[in-house]
């Protein structure tokens, strides 16, 4: 299984932009760059929900559009997209999976339930759900 890493920083940005959106669900879409070792997020997108809703979310395809447009311009390539579960575990709903439409896209997935945000990263396809080894990491510490 390939390891996903992300820098601690922005970790942070997606906690505190989850928070600030409380209680509807917050998204996003995550950029980076691949290696034999696996994934390298090293940018987050921070979209509207457009249902503005606590138990599902939907991205705005014109935020979208903007952000692929970025990516691009920044040598950049699309990882998958992120999105906090207010109230809910770090894993998939089953909404999640059912609207999990890329096998090759990485889904973060960052509960706010309890007192310490934990973020989970998983792969879908055909509608089973597997985690993937995400690590965060600071400047410091690189593993």
């Amino acid at each position: 299984m390939a390891i996903i890493r992300m820098r601690d920083h922005l970790y942070d940005e997606i906690v505190n932009y989850a928070k600030e959106h409380l209680p509807e669900e917050a998204c996003g879409l995550l950029a980076g760059v691949e290696t034999e070792e696996g994934r390298v997020i090293q940018k987050v997108y921070f979209l509207e929900n457009k249902d503005h809703a606590e138990d599902h979310f939907m991205l705005d395809p014109r935020d979208q559009m903007n952000a692929i447009k970025d990516m691009r311009a920044n040598g950049l390539k699309p990882l998958g997209n992120w999105h906090s579960h207010p109230s809910s575990p770090s894993r998939p709903s089953v909404e999640d999976i059912r609207l999990a439409f890329d096998s090759k896209a990485s889904y973060l997935i960052l509960s706010l339930m309890a007192e310490y945000p934990v973020l989970n990263s998983f792969h879908v396809e055909s509608g089973v759900w597997e985690k993937e080894d995400l690590r965060i990491y600071s400047e410091e510490y690189f593993f």
